[in-house]
């Protein structure tokens, strides 16, 4: 029995010290030029209800439940939704720097709670080529902090990001 119990202890103090060790906070984005005005690129990209026509959780699910709330593309507006693989969530506007900066706080209520910011940013390059970002970041709560230790926000979102950059590239392009 006491040696069971010191097995316990030592597996909570190593999980502890991995969390304290782990780095909370994350950032992941991806980058891509798209061959369209950048004041076309913003105002399709800052309205959540066009988000379905690019995002890959929205395109890989086609029976997700998606609920909107107030006008759309203004700090405010939200968008709810509920996917068969019983993932929650809301997203909100909540900062527009007109032209430039598109956030949104997204707030996961299924499978776990968890708080970040979603954010784009586009660039004119030249008056037909804008570089857009597409990112999000937030900080890890204890046990993600120790599990991402071993699997990574890069990992786990870098793919996506990079289908639904090449989505919204494609649909864009055609879409003149």
């Amino acid at each position: 029995m006491t040696l069971f119990f010191y097995v316990i202890i030592g597996i909570i103090t190593f999980v502890a010290f991995l969390h304290a060790w782990a780095k909370k906070e994350y950032n992941v984005s991806r980058t891509v030029v798209i061959n369209r005005p950048k004041a076309e690129v913003y105002a399709f990209i800052r309205q959540l209800k066009k988000q379905p026509l690019w995002i890959p959780w929205y395109l890989d699910d086609p029976k997700v439940v998606i609920k909107f709330k107030g006008e759309d593309g203004k700090v405010g507006a939200t968008s709810y939704w509920k996917a068969r693989n019983n993932v929650e969530g809301i997203q909100k506007v909540v900062k527009i720097k007109e032209g430039k900066v598109f956030e949104t706080q997204l707030f996961f209520i299924r499978p776990y709670k968890s708080l970040s910011l979603l954010y784009v940013a586009v660039k004119e390059l030249e008056p037909e080529r804008t570089k857009m970002v597409w990112g999000v970041k937030g900080v890890h709560k204890f046990p993600a902090s120790v599990i991402m230790l071993f699997y990574g926000m890069d990992r786990a979102l870098g793919k996506h990001f990079e289908a639904g950059l090449y989505n919204l590239k494609t649909y864009l392009e055609k879409n003149k």
